[in-house]
């Protein structure tokens, strides 16, 4: 009931407005999130592949981004995972709350409730704090049960991730997979088990909490998952006469950035990049496709410079540095590609790019 009224609120609110411009039509949003991506990683990726062309180029419009939360001017994930998914400020740790403790409504339970499809894929358990923020609430980011038992009843099409301990084994004894059955998923334990598989509901989680690193073998994961949510929601969405909502994690990047370690964050951000162009191509082939590549939060302070002072030499070499083991509070970057991608500033906040969204929501037919 909330629900179905804060939707007619926002209708009725758009529709009175007197806009110079019509808003694009927007019928999908995929909404990429590179965990801990800071404003020098692209840079770092396209250096260590010596300036071959990434796909991240190819986007058409680039905004800096202000992540402070509303209790601490350095974030975590779980409060600027609230302020993408929600496009509200709140406090350090909390998932999907006000910093009062209201309960905020996210954009993908928002699309849920227009009719759209949607999907959640990450490299991390799909209980940590940035896809949390997509469908739970919680007063605080570590409590892993109660996050895992939003999910089995959150309508989302397609779920794929790691994390299986909180659903499975659990202080209430209640085996939750047991729940997305009966919800009518299907529920795989691998990902070659996708195969075939090209409508409905499904969950894969593929590892007791998070998969492995790039650099420890996880594969082609989710560049292969993302592909394979896109064509389930392609045709789940062809069915329902509606777009869809999809946010993608590239969930260690963070992780990476935390260790200070160069060879793990490239690994992760070519692997965000083979993800980022998957989604562009999407756009190109389907026409009202907005894909947004933006970061929760900047991680690790990593800094390039030379190896040389003397800039009268020739290739003097470069070094990568790193300010801390945590999080900054540095802007992160956003790029923006499809429709809708001119709608969006030059220097915003990440409650905007919510925001934003929202409002191509309810305008996209």
């Amino acid at each position: 009931m909330l629900l179905s009224m804060t939707i007619a609120f926002f209708v009725f609110t758009l529709n009175s407005c007197n806009k110079a411009e019509e808003t694009p039509k927007v019928k999908n949003i995929i909404m990429l999130i590179g965990d801990g991506m800071g404003p020098t990683h692209i840079p770092s990726l396209m250096l260590e592949e010596q300036y071959a062309p990434t796909n991240f180029e190819r986007a058409k419009r680039a905004s800096f981004v202000t992540t402070y939360s509303h209790n601490n001017r350095v974030t975590d994930s779980a409060a600027a995972g609230t302020a993408l998914a929600c496009g509200e400020k709140t406090d350090n740790s909390v998932i999907g709350l006000t910093a009062e403790g209201d309960t905020l409504i996210s954009n993908l339970a928002f699309a849920k409730a227009l009719g759209m499809p949607s999907a959640i894929v990450v490299s991390c358990d799909i209980t940590h704090a940035t896809p949390a923020s997509f469908y739970a609430h919680a007063k605080h980011r570590n409590e892993r049960e109660n996050i895992a038992a939003w999910l089995p009843n959150s309508g989302i099409d397609v779920i794929f991730g790691g994390g299986l301990t909180a659903f499975t084994n659990r202080g209430d004894s209640i085996n939750l997979m047991n729940k997305f059955k009966e919800n009518g998923y299907l529920v795989i334990d691998s990902l070659q088990q996708t195969e075939g598989i090209t409508e409905g509901k499904v969950i894969g989680l593929f590892a007791d909490e998070h998969l492995p690193s790039i650099v420890n073998g996880r594969g082609d994961m989710l560049p292969q998952a993302t592909q394979k949510a896109l064509d389930i929601l392609t045709a789940n969405s062809e069915k329902s006469g509606k777009g869809f909502f999809m946010m993608v994690e590239g969930s260690q990047i963070d992780f990476e950035s935390h260790a200070n370690n160069p060879k793990g964050i490239y690994g992760e951000m070519k692997d965000f990049d083979k993800v980022t162009g998957i989604a562009f191509d999407y756009a190109d082939s389907h026409p009202g496709t907005l894909v947004i590549v933006c970061a929760d939060h900047d991680t690790g302070g990593m800094s390039i410079p030379s190896c040389k002072t003397d800039f009268t030499l020739g290739e003097s070499g470069v070094e990568y540095n790193f300010g801390s083991t945590s999080h900054t509070a540095t802007m992160t970057p956003a790029l923006f590609y499809g429709t809708g991608a001119d709608e969006f500033g030059a220097i915003i906040d990440n409650t905007d790019i919510a925001k934003k969204v929202r409002e191509l929501l309810l305008t996209r037919n």
